[in-house]
């Protein structure tokens, strides 16, 4: 959506908070020995106390409040009982709906102690992020996000998801445009005053697709590759954008 008023953009600011507070709930509880259920029961509570309802349940009966995955999960973990461990990566995912608008975030821990490559893999996708939101100005292509964010995996010895991608939100939780990690060649749209995107960066330390788990969820790179994922929803200025999922 692009932004119409500023009534729009309040409720948008509204919903991105709520999501960003329970990503950093849910965040400060990973640690050896806690389940991925646990972890979405802390984010669906404060969803609930909010008043926000799960986007992704409400819109596509997904099996839990929040997407959790792990290691060489890039996406879409169904929350259950699977025990967080030392050195695992532990990605959280929380997209959220109030009063009809919508925000998405996520974020990637590695649990201490961890290796220094799942350390390096975590910051490079958080820094390829930033330099993607960098480029996300209006008059810019669309593809520059995604130039952005390759270069800066591949700067440090990485590689990007070439089937998942950002999106368009804010009536809906996945609208156009879609947002990919690399250049995406035509894709030469310019960006707009006012859109909303979910930016999101999807790193890995070798695989360049996702395949899909037998649960008919889950996104996995086929060769065991640790993946890192990092998201804002944001609004397109025409100088730095609005972040509406940082706190």
């Amino acid at each position: 959506m692009c932004i119409g008023s500023e009534e729009d953009l309040e409720k948008l600011k509204r919903i991105g908070r709520i999501v960003a507070l329970t990503r950093e709930e849910m965040l400060r509880h990973v640690r050896p020995g806690v389940t991925t259920a646990e972890l979405d029961a802390i984010g669906a509570e404060v969803m609930e106390r909010h008043g926000a309802t799960s986007a992704p349940k409400a819109e596509y009966g997904f099996p839990g409040a929040t997407c959790i995955s792990l290691n060489d999960q890039a996406a879409h973990g169904i929350p259950g009982s699977t025990t967080v461990r030392e050195g695992d990566l532990v990605n959280v995912d929380v997209s959220a709906e109030l009063d009809g608008y919508y925000a998405d975030t996520g974020a990637t821990v590695a649990v201490p102690p961890a290796a220094d490559a799942a350390l390096a893999l975590c910051q490079c996708s958080y820094d390829a992020l930033l330099r993607g939101l960098d480029r996300a100005r209006s008059g810019v292509p669309i593809h520059g996000i995604g130039r952005a964010i390759y270069r800066e995996a591949h700067s440090r010895g990485f590689t990007v998801i070439r089937n998942l991608a950002g999106h368009g939100i804010g009536r809906k939780l996945h609208e156009p445009p879609d947002v990919f990690n690399f250049f995406a060649r035509g894709d030469d749209r310019p960006l707009e005053d006012g859109q909303v995107l979910a930016v999101e960066t999807f790193v890995s330390a070798g695989a360049q697709l996702v395949m899909e788990d037998p649960d008919g969820w889950g996104l996995r790179t086929p060769d065991g590759s640790l993946v890192a994922q990092f998201e804002h929803t944001i609004v397109v200025t025409a100088g730095r954008p609005i972040v509406l999922t940082a706190l």
